[in-house]
């Protein structure tokens, strides 16, 4: 009955404003513009109110397009096959299912179709059918907006300015979400921000800080600020799986799938680009996960995330996917390809962009009679910078460094034989003229290699080598000797237990950490001394992350296990400074910082001179030291006060019952008997034996 005189009030006024359109069933979804994911508005109440009278009523009209401008059509066959264009179009937005076509969103609707040109006369003219509610409303006499006092928004940067120079952190355990302070000088973090159920699956940092995001059935949402965390912006993406932002934050990228129709057919996925300021979709991709090299399962576990990939120059102009035998490159001013064509690339396999310029390295594997190689795109313009041609590749890895000055190739060839491989490195030095490359191999060329890392903002990389249980690690430095440009080895440490390699953002330190089958081993190493500060272990441990100043570090068991589930926070010198136990234990992720606005030079100028700047701050430790040592001394005080007062209580509640306690003995007053202790020595037997002596005369 009631979506009976939803449509009767529809062609009412479709029939008023003169307008001829299609009627599509969007009743199977409700999604009204004011949708709140899942989390309580500031007007709960009201909101509760207008979600029973939806209820009651069957549907609203927020999830109705009115598709105008159609052409006007007479036989049946022709309606029919009218009706069939329009369910192909609008089956790209949602799903089709039994008896109508399910809609996600009717503005995402609304916006992709406006204006899609069926053909030359007929153009869409797509409105929402609140709209004409609005236009019906409009007053015949002009009057003035209402002034309303500009209220500025919470400074979502103020969480920089804490005194002590702290840095934050989220972690999620059980069905609660919770932003921290570290503070190295108290036993544990201090709280910020906690709220149980914010998420329905994990939390994720901005690549600058400023924003948190999380992720529900409707949609994904960023929160932020220093303490409030205060809804920001909604971006409707229903069932989203995976997000992913742009490196200067202007952006948010949204991924989902959905089961074909067809058992025969691939997941549909769907892939769309907010402004994540303003929500709205600047860019939608859809089809079927083979479309986007995704897999047969186009789950979560079959993607290649990020399936489109951002140039690192933090700001946001290019982003790139590859393709069959293409690496389509589109720019953000109209969100459409570079030249209207993608580059055609035969055979390429993977791209990886460099992490501050609008360059990326691309590797094509041995077609025919054709080498194997990798390449360096300039982008705009698709100049090709460097080349270098490879023979026998079995498999290749390419590892930017952090600042963009070396990219790593990891090249495994085949032996002669073809039944092995060796691995060797291709170094590109992007900055110097002419992008010189040095071939780089170990001096046993048959070492297997566990892991490569490059020291962020730093000349040197590790490598962890060998076949044996106990592999070793090397240090390297890509410093040039009299402009060689040749590789210069710093050591070999020998049989560690560690598989994993986890640099400070700052450089110089590192963790060589023995994670899985090493149960969680940690050894905290100065590359600049060559020496180890200190060793350690967190049992079972399956993540680390350093926080963006290179100070402290977290370890993690998380719920893959179902013991010891907690975090540890760690010094960069590798001393523990608290221990938190929480089942289950999810995630733990630092709030990144955003650059330091610090030229080099003074950095290097304040690492110079860092004893006069620490003074400052030593005398600020000592102050805080001494606060605590005063705070520790007055909770002490407390402690023994509440023992006095215990007490005394107690000696009061004596006093009190010592005529009750005369009584029931009889007048005897046992609070003044007298004892007296005697010593009694008692004698046990513990063993009798006999022996026959002989005596010799």
């Amino acid at each position: 009955m009631a979506d009976v005189m939803v449509m009767k009030e529809i062609e009412t006024t479709a029939s008023f404003l003169g307008i001829d359109f299609v009627q599509l069933d969007l009743n199977s979804i409700y999604l009204p513009p004011g949708q709140d994911f899942g989390i309580p508005s500031d007007d709960e109440e009201g909101d509760k109110n207008l979600n029973k009278d939806l209820e009651l009523y069957g549907s609203g009209f927020s999830n109705i397009i009115i598709v105008d401008n159609l052409p006007e059509i007479d036989a049946k066959t022709k309606k029919e096959k009218l009706e069939d264009v329009i369910h192909r179009i609008y089956s790209q937005i949602g799903v089709i299912k039994e008896n109508g076509l399910c809609m996600p969103e009717a503005e995402l609707a609304k916006e992709r179709t406006n204006g899609y040109k069926l053909d030359k006369r007929h153009i869409f003219v797509v409105n929402m059918f609140d709209d004409f509610d609005t236009f019906m409303k409009v007053p015949e006499q002009w009057a003035p907006p209402e002034f309303k006092p500009y209220t500025p928004g919470e400074n979502l940067q103020q969480w920089l300015t804490d005194e002590k120079a702290r840095d934050q952190f989220v972690i999620r355990a059980g069905s609660d979400t919770e932003v921290l302070w570290n503070d190295a000088m108290q036993p544990k973090a201090e709280p910020v921000y906690k709220r149980a159920f914010w998420t329905e699956s994990f939390v994720q940092w901005s690549p600058l800080g400023t924003y948190l995001a999380t992720l529900h059935r409707q949609g994904a949402a960023v929160w932020g600020g220093a303490s409030t965390f205060n809804r920001l912006m909604r971006y409707a993406h229903p069932q989203v799986k995976l997000i992913d932002f742009s490196p200067g934050e202007k952006y948010l990228v949204t991924y989902s799938s959905h089961e074909p129709s067809n058992p025969c057919g691939a997941n549909m996925v769907v892939i769309n680009i907010f402004d994540v300021r303003t929500g709205k979709v600047m860019r939608g991709f859809k089809g079927s996960a083979d479309d986007f090299d995704i897999g047969a399962t186009g789950g979560v576990k079959g993607v290649s995330w990020p399936v489109f990939r951002w140039a690192g120059d933090k700001e946001d102009k290019y982003f790139a996917r590859i393709g069959k035998n293409i690496i389509s490159v589109y720019e953000t001013e109209t969100f459409s390809l570079i030249d209207k064509k993608s580059l055609k690339v035969e055979n390429v396999v993977d791209f990886s962009w460099s992490p501050t310029d609008p360059i990326f390295a691309l590797f094509v594997p041995e077609l025919g009679d054709h080498p194997a190689r990798v390449s360096l795109m300039q982008i705009p313009s698709k100049d090709e910078l460097r080349q270098k041609n490879l023979f026998s590749v079995s498999e290749c890895k390419m590892y930017w460094q952090s600042n963009g000055d070396y990219l790593a190739v990891k090249v495994d060839r085949y032996t002669k034989t073809k039944k092995s491989t060796c691995t060797g490195f291709e170094l590109f030095r992007i900055r110097e003229r002419g992008i010189p490359i040095e071939v780089f191999e170990l001096e046993n060329k048959n070492d297997k290699i566990i892991a490569f890392a490059w020291e962020p903002k730093g000349h040197r990389f590790a490598i962890i080598h060998g076949d044996n249980p106990r592999p070793d690690i090397s240090f390297y430095s890509m410093r040039s000797v009299n402009n060689t440009h040749k590789v210069k080895k710093l050591t070999t440490l020998k049989g560690k237990q560690a598989n994993t390699l986890f640099w400070s953002p700052a450089g110089r330190f590192i963790i060589l950490a023995g994670l899985k089958r090493f149960n969680g081993q940690l050894e905290f190493y100065d590359v600049d001394e060559l020496e180890t500060m200190a060793t350690a272990e967190h049992f079972m441990a399956t993540d680390i992350e350093w926080d963006p100043t290179g100070r402290y570090v977290g370890t993690a068991v998380t719920s893959v296990h179902e013991m010891e589930n907690g975090f540890n926070i760690w010094s960069f010198n590798g001393k523990l400074r608290y221990r938190i136990l929480k089942d289950p234990f999810f995630q733990l992720s630092w709030r990144p910082r955003p650059p330091s606005v610090l030229s080099p030079e003074k950095e290097e100028e304040i690492a110079k001179n860092l004893k006069k700047y620490s003074m400052k701050y030593k005398v600020e430790d000592q102050d805080d030291s001494m606060l605590l040592s005063e705070q520790d001394r007055d909770k002490r005080r407390m402690l023994k006060d509440e023992w006095d007062k215990w007490v005394n209580e107690w000696k009061h509640l004596h006093e009190v019952e010592k005529l009750e306690r005369l009584e029931l003995r009889d007048g005897e007053a046992s609070d003044e008997e007298e004892y007296e202790a005697k010593e009694v020595e008692v004698e046990e037997i513990l063993d009798v034996s006999e022996e026959v002596l002989s005596f010799e005369e």
